[in-house]
């Protein structure tokens, strides 16, 4: 499996949470929708078409994972899903790489380690502004995210 130099950067996508053979799932620095997360492929590829028979099924079963442990923790909405790549093109020689935005979205405030949530774009596309919260409630997330996230990828059928 071909190195990824992205993944090799501590907290290029944020905090590792889990990973499986071929992803690896992210806590994102941006917090502007509690529980956001980024799935990064773990070798160099360009393009969605590239990913090899493997690597969607196992994303499939992170999809499903991901989004149990959420609901369970912070019963969002919706969520919404993407797979942008566009700031690669920011920079003279591009070096786009497939990962995923895992945004959950609420109606509704949502109170976390003593910070309250607000979703103001609730019904519209995730405005990519940041969101940044205390390190203390960053450390939390943190914490429950993975213990629950590893609790869904550990337990259940994988396809």
């Amino acid at each position: 499996m071909a190195s990824c130099e992205y993944c090799g950067l501590d907290g290029y996508y944020g905090r590792e949470l889990a990973r499986t053979r071929y992803w690896i799932i992210y806590l994102a620095p941006s917090q502007r929708y509690l529980g956001t997360c980024v799935v990064a492929l773990r070798r160099k590829c360009r393009d969605l078409s590239e990913l090899m028979d493997g690597e969607w099924p196992d994303f499939a079963w992170i999809l499903r994972c991901l989004e149990s442990a959420v609901r369970e923790l912070f019963n969002p909405d919706l969520f919404n899903w993407s797979c942008f790549k566009n700031s690669a093109f920011r920079s003279e020689d591009p070096d786009p790489e497939v990962h995923w935005h895992f945004h959950p979205r609420y109606s509704r405030p949502v109170r976390f380690g003593g910070e309250t949530f607000r979703d103001r774009e609730f019904g519209h596309i995730p405005v990519p502004l940041e969101g940044k919260v205390p390190e203390p409630v960053m450390d939390e997330l943190e914490g429950i995210m993975r213990e629950r996230i590893l609790k869904f990828l550990n337990e259940g059928d994988y396809i």
